[in-house]
């Protein structure tokens, strides 16, 4: 690689140092790292973030932000994919060690894409609860909703991280007035806690148990949705809710769903 071209693709990232690193499971890290003065992002957003490779190249992912607009910090979740480039490579490292951070934030899963509604449905299968934790650390989707129901699917119980962070987000001064308005709905797919939903979203909407488990009733008028995690999640469950008469938001055609693929 010449100098030029080097320079060249330096000048679109900068180099950033981890402050905390998080293990929630053998599979599952958080990691806070330093941010940029310039670095700027929109809550539901993702960043691509690199590591060095030992042949000289790099390799990079996308993780969307868990942090706050407002924080010092950026904070991201991961899981680590044993047959992996990157994640093998993260997992190594601990506070102190650096991660390349594309200077550009990018994505457009954000709640204010939906229209004004009563009830906003963050459904989330494993690390896709990320953008979540972040869009519920700002006022605005507080604000525009009665209700927030945020559900978070997941393979074992175990796999359940963020509960103290989740159960915080209502005593923030920021919308304290505003914090009764979150539900919290844990799922585990496998060998489920007693009393907890254990099916995949699509069983769960097709069914009715999601809604009578929140004590919310789904309805076209009042009910707007989020969908976020692994592709396949995203896939069924947007056919299921199409079957129930909802429809994507598009730019000129405002609707009932929002979706991202967490991988």
């Amino acid at each position: 690689m010449n100098a030029e071209l080097e320079a060249e693709i330096q000048q679109k990232y900068t180099t950033e140092t981890i402050l905390d690193m998080r293990r929630w499971t053998d599979k599952l890290i958080s990691f806070r790292l330093t941010r940029p003065a310039g670095f700027r992002f929109a809550a539901g957003q993702f960043a691509r973030l690199g590591l060095p490779l030992a042949n000289g190249g790099q390799v990079w992912r996308a993780y969307s932000m868990c942090s706050a607009v407002y924080d010092e910090h950026l904070e991201f979740y991961s899981i680590v994919v044993e047959a992996g480039q990157f994640s093998p490579l993260l997992a190594k490292l601990a506070p102190g060690g650096q991660v390349m951070l594309d200077k550009k934030a990018l994505g457009f899963f954000q709640e204010d894409r939906l229209p004004a509604g009563r009830d906003l449905w963050l459904l989330a299968t494993g690390t896709g609860i990320a953008p979540y934790l972040s869009i519920l650390r700002q006022p605005d989707a507080w604000q525009r909703f009665e209700r927030i129901i945020l559900s978070h699917c997941v393979r074992d119980a175990a796999e359940l991280s963020f509960q103290r962070e989740i159960a915080e987000l209502r005593e923030h001064p920021l919308w304290r007035e505003h914090g009764h308005k979150l539900h919290y709905l844990p799922v585990v797919t496998r060998d489920a806690p007693a009393d907890m939903l254990d099916a995949r979203y699509p069983q769960l909407l097709a069914d009715g148990r999601l809604a009578r488990r929140a004590g919310v009733e789904m309805s076209l008028e009042h009910s707007r949705f989020m969908l976020c995690g692994n592709p396949q999640m995203v896939e069924d469950t947007h056919r299921q809710l199409m079957k129930m008469g909802y429809r994507m938001t598009r730019q000129n055609a405002p609707g009932h769903i929002v979706l991202e693929n967490g991988w």
